[in-house]
């Protein structure tokens, strides 16, 4: 495994400086490649009893379904109608099918087989990435799973959003930190590529907190990451806790948001591919933090800041991993 040091200049572009995705993309395929959000019709764990009801306290799926994701269409019809919002930009545009909404692995094998092969099946759909939870992942899926990495392209994502237990309770997570390491460590045994999501600003969790976390993921074998501000939204019961207690939050204004990401990208494995630093709710139900910026605009925003501070990815990795200069 490479890190970077002085030599980061090397395996980044100057005006970027960290690992992006879309560079990650561009060296597997030799074509442009967007994802496509479906929503499959899948529940929760964390909803329908099996690990408690309610769901995460901060989550409302509404925020991130486009309008064409809807259950009474088909997996195959939610596709064709995404590939038409970028067909006329961008004629030669591939597509991963991207299972978003809920958890894409919970369900009966033959069912979530099917759905995926459907999704493969649609025109210039060339790989899949799936959104789940740590502890919707049996070793029967996982077998399938691998057999299918081998024919295409996949990635497996995983809601991670803290690595501190006491904050994934407060938040009725429903797992544990080391039960999503573990299933983590499982699908990557099977060469699948994982990805992780991690949320930046929960109720309890302090700054000092949060820039433990890149320590703790540089070790598992992720592939890519993805971090999120902390986003409250109409109708979750931490829109009502936060109605109840503000005090208890800390909502990062735009500018200090940007300084946490560098101070966490700093620390973070620097061969770990940075797919996002910030999520877009629709304004409609979005109570805070509202920023009016977009994710490419905070994505220059952070390449700026990162040349102002001549800063990088991994540039404070070293001295924490115990790693020889």
């Amino acid at each position: 495994m490479y890190y970077l040091c002085e030599a980061k200049k090397m395996t980044m572009e100057e005006n970027i400086r960290y690992n992006d995705f879309a560079g990650f993309l561009s060296g597997i395929f030799p074509f442009k490649v967007q994802k496509i959000s479906v929503n499959a019709g899948f529940t929760c764990p964390n909803r329908d009893g099996s690990r408690g009801y309610g769901g995460c306290t901060y989550c409302n799926n509404q925020t991130f379904n486009p309008d064409y994701c809807r259950t009474e269409k088909s997996v195959a019809q939610q596709l064709e109608e995404g590939k038409l919002y970028f067909a006329h930009k961008y004629p030669k545009m591939k597509y991963l099918a991207y299972f978003q909404a809920y958890t894409n692995t919970y369900g009966e094998l033959e069912d979530l087989k099917r759905k995926y092969e459907e999704a493969l099946q649609v025109d210039n759909v060339v790989g899949l990435v799936i959104g789940t939870r740590p502890d919707c992942m049996p070793d029967s899926l996982l077998d399938y799973l691998e057999e299918l990495n081998r024919r295409t392209f996949l990635i497996v994502e995983y809601g991670i959003e803290s690595t501190h237990n006491e904050i994934l309770e407060r938040i009725n997570r429903g797992h544990s930190y080391e039960c999503a390491a573990d299933a983590i460590r499982r699908t990557s045994e099977r060469g699948i590529r994982v990805g992780g999501h991690v949320i930046l600003g929960l109720p309890g969790e302090s700054e000092e907190m949060i820039l433990q976390q890149p320590a703790q993921l540089s070790e598992l074998p992720l592939t890519t990451l993805k971090l999120h501000q902390l986003q409250l939204i109409k109708g979750t019961r931490m829109a009502h806790e936060y109605a109840e207690h503000p005090e208890d939050f800390h909502l990062y204004d735009v500018d200090e948001y940007i300084d946490l990401v560098i101070d966490y990208i700093e620390l973070l494995r620097s061969d770990l591919v940075l797919e996002r630093f910030v999520s877009q709710s629709p304004k409609d139900l979005l109570i805070a933090p509202d920023w009016g910026v977009k994710n490419h605009e905070f994505s220059n925003k952070v390449r700026k800041r990162l040349r102002e501070r001549d800063s990088w990815q991994g540039k404070r990795w070293k001295a924490i991993s115990g790693e020889n200069k």
